[in-house]
């Protein structure tokens, strides 16, 4: 099941489809809009997954575009992007109803790191499609089924870019609640002073800028599931407030005086040992043994190698379709690679060294090279590597670079092959060719 689109708003038509294309190349729709005005036409017209706007627009700026976005579609995620001399007002938004907040200038990683948070990237990560090949990941996906069709609260604890999203996502749509809403917070993304209205909502008036009653989290969530990701970075004055809603079923928005009952299920993630946390005094025994009722515990990339092959083989396939390059695929030497690298970073790791190199691989075959992966230092040279530092390799924008002015050297100038073998579209490689200009001062 695809996500819905997402509606981007910019002004600035350079910027524009630089962030059409980030996101396209990720594997989600997107339908663009260049001002407030049309953004809200695209709005009656189309239904919309996520709503990303710039602040400093004319004649309708983002605030003023939240607000009326909300009016039509209270429930639909709003980021917004915002210069650091707005940063005060970007908070102020947070609590009229945007989600988050975006500070410019940021990279591409930022920008679908955060876009992660509320929608999953195209079909092949969805959670039936997910990779189970090896012992280690089929014995976790074999308790995620026991545990889906009931109303139990799992607590889904692994390393970052595991993939805990995604089994939480499998655990509600495998649940009685699958036709209910699914919500996501991230409890480390939110600052503290706003934690609290965000989960539980707040009233009119219930602080500076509380212009209009807003429902929190658990509202929106209602009749479906709430995945509260990170729950070990919440205030402990928050985990009181917290426990009283899961033993209670009911919130209390901040400046309300009446307790609104709720019917939701609850899920929570954490990349942290909890008995720890518990046992340092950041985290209430209380409220987690309340969440471990079920315990989840997925392993990492490392230690389910089974799963490397496949999930690489896989997620090439979607990077090799969204390019216009369906003949991609590794070389025995290349998956040589793939499978003896450690993956620190998981799943996420991996998914950036494919995209990485499907966009580098100048032929339909991927070679070690491309996947630019670390090479392990041997044991003296590791010694020698903690006193000087080693030479840092060239950087992805060298990198990417490099490959785009060669590829065009092969096709003799031609933009139109030089997309084709890149993979992109010839919108995009015209941006990125003004902005080599541009930077070589031409």
């Amino acid at each position: 099941m695809k996500p819905l689109p997402i509606l981007v708003v910019e002004d600035d038509a350079s910027l524009r489809e630089a962030l059409q294309d980030t996101l396209e190349l990720a594997g989600y729709q997107v339908i663009a809009a260049g001002d407030g005005d049309a953004a809200l036409a695209r709005l009656k017209s189309n239904r919309i997954g996520l709503i990303i706007s710039d602040v400093q627009m004319q004649p309708m700026d983002g605030y003023t575009l939240l607000k009326r976005a909300k009016q039509q579609v209270p429930h639909v995620p709003f980021l917004l992007m915002t210069a650091f001399g707005d940063l005060q007002k970007a908070v102020e938004a947070m609590r009229n109803g945007a989600a988050h907040y975006l500070l410019k200038p940021f990279e591409p990683d930022v920008l679908l790191a955060e876009v992660a948070k509320y929608l999953i990237p195209g079909e092949a990560v969805a959670a039936d499609e997910w990779v189970a090949e090896d012992p280690a990941t089929q014995a976790v996906m074999a308790l995620a089924q026991r545990v889906a069709p009931t109303d139990a609260t799992v607590l889904l604890a692994g390393e970052s870019g595991v993939g805990k999203e995604v089994f939480a996502r499998y655990i509600h749509r495998h649940s009685s609640r699958a036709k209910g809403p699914f919500v996501a917070i991230n409890c480390a993304a939110i600052p503290e002073q706003l934690l609290e209205s965000t989960l539980f909502g707040h009233e009119k008036g219930a602080f500076t800028g509380a212009s209009q009653a807003q429902a929190g989290k658990f509202e929106q969530a209602e009749n479906g599931t709430l995945l509260l990701d990170e729950i070990s970075e919440m205030p402990l004055l928050l985990q009181a407030k917290l426990l009283r809603v899961l033993q209670e079923r009911e919130v209390e928005r901040v400046g309300g005086q009446k307790p609104i009952k709720v019917n939701i299920r609850v899920l929570a993630t954490t990349n942290r040992d909890m008995v720890a946390e518990v046992a340092a005094g950041r985290f209430r025994e209380d409220l987690y043994y309340r969440l471990n009722v079920f315990p989840l515990n997925i392993p990492a990339l490392r230690q389910r190698r089974g799963d490397i092959l496949p999930l690489a083989r896989k997620v090439l396939q979607r990077f090799a379709e969204q390019m216009g390059r369906p003949a991609l695929k590794f070389s025995s030497e290349a998956e040589s690679a793939l499978f003896a690298h450690d993956w620190d970073g998981n799943v996420r790791e991996l998914e950036n060294v494919v995209q990485r190199a499907a966009i580098l691989a100048l032929t339909d075959v991927i070679e070690p090279s491309q996947l630019l992966l670390p090479t392990p230092l041997a044991p003296a040279e590791a010694a020698v590597a903690d006193i000087v530092p080693a030479k840092l390799p060239m950087d992805m924008e060298s990198i990417e670079r490099r490959t785009i002015l060669d590829t065009l050297e092969q096709v003799n100038g031609s933009r139109k092959l030089a997309a084709e073998r890149l993979g992109i579209s010839e919108r995009t490689l015209r941006y990125k060719l003004k902005q080599y200009r541009e930077e070589a001062g031409e």
